[in-house]
């Protein structure tokens, strides 16, 4: 998919997306680069995907740097937090990818930690970088932004409980944000054909991918939703704070069934 960001339209702008060493963030972080900004990407333990990603934005004429940091790990935030300082002077564009919950070998509670708790977390330690007229972008799906009154998949429950958990801590921030001028919006969209996520759904729960396409018309892809993202760090924020990617009737009749 083409960039939906004009070639030059970020050019002196700064950009961090969470989770971009790969997926959704690393398009995300893609499409920020050739429209010019200088970008971090971020990663938790693939390095080396991380520096690859960095050497090809490199090549094709952008400042980008990587940077490891677990969400989860104060410790390591606030050393992400001093070297953007330190080589960037501050931020323009946040946007808050990383997520996970569905990884084997991890505590009963990681999904509401990373999900929930080291979002604010994380957001809270960023503040000093943001300034009046940033922008921050927080990732979600459907299944979890309408978790309240729409069913999901049992394996994904615990995520998007987490998720929609998160998703709520940071709306409790939106009047302190208001009040700096920084904008805040929600970016949901269906299952994404490609993610890591769809993958260990289709593990757990083989055939799951294919329903929801079934039932959904269509799935987007990662580039695709990707650019609705990176549209979402700079086009005007829409009501509720919230952007839609692709057909949410399904959704919205049955969260209005229950409201």
């Amino acid at each position: 998919m083409s960039n939906p960001l004009a070639s030059g339209s970020l050019s002196g702008l700064r950009a961090l997306v969470t989770g971009s060493s790969r997926g959704i963030g690393a398009d995300t972080i893609t499409y920020f680069a050739e429209a010019g900004a200088r970008v971090v990407i971020n990663y938790r333990n693939k390095e080396a995907r991380a520096l690859k990603l960095v050497a090809q934005l490199e090549a094709g004429g952008a400042e980008a740097f990587a940077i490891g940091a677990d969400l989860t790990d104060p410790e390591s935030v606030a050393g992400m937090v001093e070297t953007i300082q330190e080589r960037l002077g501050g931020l323009d564009i946040l946007v808050l990818n990383a997520s996970g919950g569905m990884e084997s070998g991890m505590a009963e509670d990681y999904a509401m930690r990373l999900n929930r708790d080291a979002q604010v977390e994380f957001l809270s330690a960023m503040l000093p970088l943001l300034h009046s007229g940033s922008r921050i972008v927080f990732v979600t799906s459907h299944q979890a932004h309408f978790i309240k009154t729409v069913e999901t998949m049992p394996e994904y429950l615990p995520v998007a409980l987490s998720k929609r958990a998160g998703e709520d801590a940071l709306r409790d921030l939106i009047p302190m944000l208001d009040d700096n001028g920084i904008g805040f919006v929600v970016v949901s969209g269906d299952m994404i054909e490609g993610t890591i996520t769809a993958t260990l759904l289709q593990r757990a729960n083989p055939g799951a991918i294919e329903a929801r396409k079934e039932a959904a018309g269509r799935l987007y892809n990662v580039s695709e939703f990707a650019a609705e993202v990176a549209l979402a760090a700079v086009e005007p924020i829409p009501a509720n704070n919230t952007r839609y990617v692709g057909d949410v009737s399904d959704f919205t009749a049955a969260d209005s069934r229950g409201a």
